[in-house]
This record gives C-alpha cells, structure tokens and sequence, in this order.
C-alpha cells in the first residue's frame, strides 16, 4: 500500500501486504489525519479500503474527510466500519456494523470480515479501542495482524498515560511505528514526525516538521529556507521562481527590505526569506539566520568580482551551523563561469552542491530546492518528477 505522507513516501517507498503502521501520536497532537490520508491515497490507488471509526458517527467522519478535500463517498471501493452508532444508541446502514462495541468478540468478527474483504483496514482510533474493550485488545489485535497476510493495517495510536506494557506492546505488534509529536517550549512550538521502526527496510531518518493544511491534509514544514546573495546576482527572481505566491518590498526595482516566498513543492510547504545584497543590510541577515534552516546562496556566474562578497554572506549565515546551497545563476550570459570554476574560486568544499541556474527562465531552481531539502531531511529523501 501507499503511505501517502510526504519524505515518509520517499523513505519507506510503501506498506508491503502482511505489515502493520502504527501512527504513534502524543497526545497534544491531533493526528487522526495521518492515517485518513493513507486510507484517501490508496483509495486513489483503487484498493479496497475500510476504516474503523469508534470515535464519530459514519457521517461526522466522512464531513471530517472533506475537511481536508477528500470525497470519500466518490470511491466504490470506501467502505466503514461503524463501531461507535450502537454505543451511542443509534443505528447505522454501513457494510460493517458493530452491534455492541463493548464486546471485543463482537468487534472481532466483523474486523476479521472485514480484513478478508479489503485491502486495508485502517484504525482510526486504536486507543479508543483499548479505552472502551480494556487492554486486551491488543491479544485480539495480534489476531487481527496474523489473518491480515494479503492486507495491510493501519492505526492510529494516541500514547495516554497507557501502563508501559501497553505502550511497549503496540510498538511490538507494529512493523513501523512513525512518531508524531509537538516541539515544546514553555508552549508547543511545532510539530514532527519521524520513524521509530521499521522491519521491511533499513532507513536513517531524521525528524520532519509538518503542517496540517485544510484543504490538503500533512504537508511536511519547512519554516524558513533563506536566500541571500550579492547585489544584483537574481535573489528576488529566484524567490519569484520558485514560489508559489511571492511579496518583494523594493524601490525602484531595487529590494529595500525582504522578499517573501511560499513555497508548495512534493508535499512541502516552505517559507523563504529573501535578503538584500547591499551591506547596510547584514544586519537583518544575523536575525533571519538564526532562525533559519537552510540557505540558498545566489551568485551571478559572470562577476567573480561578486565572489568575496558572496563569501562574506554566506559566512554570516552558516556559522549557525545551516546546510547551504549555491545557485550559479545567469547561465544563460556570455562569460558565465561553471559551477566547477566557481567553486574553485570561491573555495567551496566539494560536498557543498553548486547548480547552474537562469531564475528568469526558472531553470535549475528546483534542482536547488531539492538539493537543499535532501540536505535538511537526509539521504532517504530521493528526487521525484518536476515541480507541481
């Protein structure tokens, strides 16, 4: 099956049939919406996909679903599993019906039907389950995990103040067990997701930011790429390439302040900062840069003149320890020196990435992206067909 978050796709590639995900979630975080993007990606797919609700209605999870631009009622092949209506006294016309959700033999006979008849079966609250059937659910989760040899199971897990035997054995019924926490300071700042196991390949991954977006569902984050740069070398035009929606504050075509860009690129949503080239500027460059992940330095390929100040910058901004890329622009000039020649010049280290760019043309600006998000993310991160 299909994952369908983003860098999770590019580090696990897919769920093979026979495996268990297990979305890990703190319980600040609401995290419902990794496993309803998987079960909405491989609807796409055309699979056979069923998903438990014991927390909402059939009707509040399908208006939950096109919160985030997923018709799910489109899809034939979309079924639920209603264990919530009956606990609530209500009745239900789904496929699947729990008659008592209490009742763990109950729910285990239309589980087991219902992991024979698709594809994937995801939970959309397995600790709810455990909240209303006791701990042993998890024996009988087990069972679920042994008949599903041609399907996959997904869940997601909200890590309560469960007893540690309970939170170790969900990690352990679990083929990949993906984190998704807050980033605290005094108040939660952001929010990551990473991999904390995985049996069907060998992965060194590192933590991604994400947002959740309505309409879209887990874009991974990206809060701040900075793009610095001499005095004319194209940074604004290279923050206009790339985005998606960009501001520039200039005076007479000259940027005075800052260019702002968002980004909407393979499942990323990135903010750059562009920054004025002239010296009475490099003060804004200590903020920004210490508030950033990453840097896009430009240098215009036909001024090595331009280079010492480029050096300079880029100096300024990566004492903070940021990965850098360096975007050899104007290539499409007379005199443009290759990015070997470049890095000679400048004494560039050999891994730091030097791409040819034309920003007017916007040529090579994605190639500079990515090398800079393989940086940030980690040599799991693989390139993919052209920008969206």
């Amino acid at each position: 099956m299909k994952i369908g978050i983003p860098v999770l796709d590019e580090l696990l590639k897919e769920i093979p049939r026979g495996k268990t995900l297990t979305y890990y979630i703190d319980p600040e975080v609401e995290g419902d919406v990794f496993g309803m993007q998987t079960l909405y990606r491989n609807l796409e797919e055309g699979y056979r996909c069923v998903y438990v609700t014991s927390t909402m209605s059939p009707t509040s999870l399908r208006n939950r679903f096109k919160e985030f631009g997923w018709y799910v009622d489109e899809f034939e092949n979309f079924s639920v599993v209603d264990a919530y209506s009956a606990y609530v006294g209500a009745t239900s016309d789904e496929r699947y019906v729990v008659k008592d959700p209490t009742n763990l033999d109950e729910l285990d006979e239309v589980i087991r039907k219902a992991i024979d008849e698709n594809d994937l079966v995801v939970f959309g609250s397995l600790s709810t389950v455990i909240d209303i059937c006791g701990e042993e659910t998890l024996n009988y989760f087990e069972r679920w995990k042994e008949q599903a040899e041609d399907s996959v199971i997904v869940s997601n897990f909200t890590a309560w103040p469960y007893s540690e035997d309970v939170l170790s054995k969900v990690k352990e019924l679990s083929n990949a067990v993906v984190r998704i926490g807050g980033i605290h300071h005094r108040v939660i700042l952001g929010h990551y997701y990473g991999i904390l196991k995985v049996d069907w390949t060998q992965v060194k991954g590192r933590a991604v930011l994400f947002k959740v977006v309505k309409p879209g569902g887990v874009k991974a984050y990206i809060p701040k790429i900075l793009v610095t740069g001499p005095y004319n070398a194209g940074k604004s035009t290279f923050v206009h390439a790339i985005s998606n929606k960009a501001i520039s504050v200039d005076r007479l075509g000259t940027t005075v302040a800052l260019d702002h860009g968002k980004v909407e690129y393979k499942g990323f949503t990135i903010d750059v900062f562009g920054t004025p080239g002239q010296e009475r500027f490099d003060p804004i460059l200590k903020v920004l840069g210490s508030e950033a992940l990453g840097v896009i330095l430009v240098v215009d390929s036909t001024k090595p003149e331009t280079f010492p100040r480029a050096k300079q910058l880029l100096e300024k901004t990566t004492h903070f320890g940021l990965p850098y890329v360096i975007a050899a622009n104007k290539q499409d000039l007379p005199n443009a020196l290759k990015p070997e020649e470049i890095r000679k010049l400048m004494h560039i280290p050999e891994d730091v990435p030097i791409i040819p760019t034309v920003a007017t043309k916007k040529i090579g600006v994605y190639e500079v992206l990515d090398a800079l998000i393989k940086l940030l993310i980690g040599e799991g991160y693989a390139k993919s067909e052209g920008a969206t």
